[in-house]
């Protein structure tokens, strides 16, 4: 799962393909129509729920909703969805390509639920077993009717799936807490208007 150099983009492929050969099973604790998720787990899973306001209005809804078909709240510089021509779809497989403390990792998820309603938008996704977490995440961007708020939820429940990602299980936590913080500011850099150039 973790390399010393970036995956080609034929290994990436590969490995995408891999992870389709799995079974798809239904979500276990998120849905998009589940509220905060399950009030309790299994052993050893974790739940992490964060939300901001990103911005305001039906036109910056709308420019949310582009930038979650783009994956924009994965480019973050460090993070990024490799096959980025991917669709917020049941049975779409994500591949997302961490750089970390000088190693790579390419972790692939399946969508399982998704929502696209004039004041909701956004999807859950599963991990396979290509990928060094167990478990779901939620994507969530949502329009309040009255105030026009725009908001954008991400929720997860998790548990490291191999001995060595329990060995590095408190670096783990780390960086899920700074993807969430990371991914926040990048949406709402992204309904600011403002030019964010991440590479990678």
């Amino acid at each position: 799962m973790f390399r010393l150099t970036q995956p080609s983009a034929t290994a990436i492929e590969n490995q995408i393909v891999a992870a389709g050969l799995s079974p798809a099973p239904p979500p276990r604790f998120l849905r998009m129509d589940n509220g905060q998720g399950p009030s309790s787990l299994p052993d050893l899973f974790v739940r992490d729920f964060s939300e901001s306001c990103i911005g305001h209005g039906a036109a910056a809804f709308g420019k949310a909703r582009r930038a979650f078909r783009s994956w924009t709240m994965f480019d973050l510089g460090w993070a990024r969805v490799a096959n980025s021509a991917a669709i917020i779809q049941l049975g779409q497989l994500v591949a997302v390509e961490i750089r970390a403390l000088g190693l790579w990792s390419l972790n692939i998820s399946r969508i399982v639920d998704a929502a696209d309603e004039p004041h909701r938008f956004g999807f859950v996704y599963a991990t396979t077993a290509l990928h060094v977490e167990e478990g779901e995440e939620r994507f969530l961007l949502t329009l309040d009717p009255d105030s026009g708020d725009v908001r954008y939820t991400l929720e997860a429940v998790s548990r490291p799936r191999s001995r060595l990602a329990w060995l590095g299980y408190p670096v783990a936590r780390a960086f899920q807490h700074r993807f969430a913080r990371d991914s926040h500011l990048r949406m709402r850099r992204e309904l600011e208007g403002e030019v964010v150039r991440p590479g990678f």
